[in-house]
């Protein structure tokens, strides 16, 4: 999500990188416990908005868009199927009568509009945010300091750990590997894994020794402050503004039903 393809400056890279983590985090906790289909469709027209405001690029926002609806289309097959509740279409099969009801209906249309909703958010928010920027906002916010380093090693080296694999692969493919469903795939597959986690604990090692050896002390030291301005504050009060309208409209949900 956050250093390719997304890594250059876009329309919301200007606001401080504090209030546009505090802010998707709020508006996720927001958005996830809604249970009224207006609310969720205003969660998500919040969301769009935000992502038209960051102008990001297209086709690597619905590649990211697309790991999440696949999702939630295997949702969409299973389950107005096994939810049990009011049947909107009945039929008769082999294995007995299958209905659609309303209430796994409902519930996956929720799950839809939310799950996307949120993406889209933290999509939006994240935009053009490095890995070290977002680490040094989570240790401004108070986030537990070794939460902050497992974020950005990992989001460091987990590139590193695709191209042992790829080198992994591509070794045992001109070695005449082809997969398949047999033992042997399995027990290759098995090395392979095994041989992925010994490089990586070995890169591991390494890099805890080069970091000591440059006077790691277990802090952070950026080159420069982040600046609450102005109008990072306005730009967080209307999205709390939004949110608060979302929020109201499901409480006026409840109490009509």
């Amino acid at each position: 999500m956050f250093d390719q393809p997304f890594a250059r400056p876009y329309a919301l890279h200007s606001v401080d990188p504090r209030v546009r983590l505090a802010l998707a985090a709020l508006l996720a906790l927001g958005v996830s416990p809604l249970r009224d289909v207006t609310a969720c469709c205003l969660a998500l027209a919040l969301g769009l908005l935000l992502l038209a405001a960051a102008r990001m690029p297209l086709r690597p926002l619905a590649q990211r868009l697309a790991v999440v609806n696949i999702f939630v289309l295997f949702l969409w097959c299973v389950t107005p199927l096994t939810v049990p509740g009011t049947p909107l279409i009945q039929w008769n099969t082999f294995w007995g009568p299958l209905a659609v009801s309303h209430e796994g209906v409902r519930l996956t249309t929720l799950v839809s509009l939310k799950s996307n909703a949120v993406v889209c958010i933290f999509l939006a928010l994240t935009a053009g945010m490095t890995s070290s920027t977002a680490a040094r906002a989570l240790e401004d916010l108070r986030c537990p300091r070794k939460l902050v380093f497992l974020f950005l090693f990992t989001a460091r080296h987990v590139h590193l750990l695709a191209q042992e694999w790829r080198c992994l692969h591509e070794s045992a493919r001109l070695r005449g590997f082809r997969p398949s469903t047999g033992m042997h795939t399995y027990k290759t597959l098995a090395s392979l894994l095994g041989l992925l986690l010994v490089r990586g604990h070995e890169r591991g090692r390494r890099m805890r020794e080069a970091m000591l050896l440059r006077g790691f002390s277990g802090t952070l030291h950026a080159l420069g402050d982040f600046r609450l301005r102005g109008t990072d504050v306005l730009f967080a009060l209307a999205l709390l503004a939004g949110l608060a309208g979302i929020l109201m409209t499901e409480w006026a949900g409840k109490n009509h039903v």
